[in-house]
């Protein structure tokens, strides 16, 4: 993390990491019924924003790379050409790197490849 930030510590990311932990270790242990399942689904939510926070700046700058280089500088021009027919192996390597971004933020497990 860069010591330019206007903010001192703990960063965002760390306190989000440590409300996550918090949850995880404190409260879902010893909750129950739907107030466990919110819990569950706060721990993932939280899981997700720390990820964004860790990754969204890289991935946004290799997002604006991929589309720059098939010629496009926002996703609603990538959009309107592939409704005109845009198709091929360059654009779907876009569209995948995109996407495996996207799960490395939403939920990296299924990211990975299946174990055999």
């Amino acid at each position: 993390m860069s010591r330019d930030m206007p903010h001192d510590v703990p960063s965002a990311a760390q306190l989000v990491a440590a409300v996550r932990d918090f949850l995880q270790s404190d409260v879902l242990p010893v909750v129950e019924g739907r107030v466990r399942f919110h819990t569950r689904v706060a721990v993932n939510v939280l899981g997700v924003v720390e990820r964004e926070l860790e990754l969204g700046p890289e991935q946004a700058a290799a997002h604006a790379d991929r589309l720059g280089g098939l010629g496009f500088s926002s996703d609603a021009e990538l959009a309107a050409a592939i409704r005109e027919g845009l198709d091929g192996s360059v654009l779907v390597d876009a569209l995948a790197r995109a996407v495996r971004d996207k799960l490395a933020v939403a939920n990296p497990g299924y990211a990975r490849p299946p174990e055999a």
